[in-house]
């Protein structure tokens, strides 16, 4: 025997699932600007003049873990996302008159959207431009850019 709100529901006739129909918007969306600090509204609006912007707040979480890398091992882009591999070296012992050995392991893949790619490309080059004006690093000739361009 049910009591409750059990046997309400086991008293109710089942009922059909229901179905959802998709609809496609009266205008193409706007093309995603990296720069922007404002992320579009998920859904469309019907007229492209109405459309949302959602302000987004930073809120930190110190249990992040992060992660240490000394080198790239891989970069791939796919089309629609940027892959990243950071790997860490570990050395083996020293012992004289060999040479040094170690190894190289995983430490992070990092799987980036397009527009969180272009955001990490254009900070990196705000950071290349600090560094050179600060004596830090000097800017890559077009020869040494060539070089490493494959040209």
């Amino acid at each position: 025997m049910l009591f409750g709100r059990k046997a309400e529901k086991a008293a109710q006739p089942a009922q059909p699932p229901k179905t959802l129909e998709a609809k496609t918007p009266a205008a193409a969306p706007e093309p995603f600007r990296a720069s922007e600090h404002a992320v579009r509204a998920a859904i469309p609006s019907t007229k492209p003049s109405e459309r949302s912007t959602a302000s987004i707040r930073y809120i930190d979480r110190p249990d992040c873990e992060e992660t240490f890398a000394d080198s790239i091992t891989g970069m791939f882009f796919d089309g629609q996302t940027l892959r990243i591999e950071f790997g860490v070296t570990r050395v083996d012992d020293a012992k004289p008159n060999v040479a040094l050995t170690g190894r190289r392991y995983p430490a992070c893949r990092l799987v980036l959207s397009p527009a969180a790619a272009i955001d990490l490309v254009n900070k990196m080059q705000q950071i290349a431009t600090a560094l050179a004006q600060s004596g830090l690093a000097k800017p890559l000739s077009k020869a040494d850019a060539g070089k490493l361009n494959g040209s």
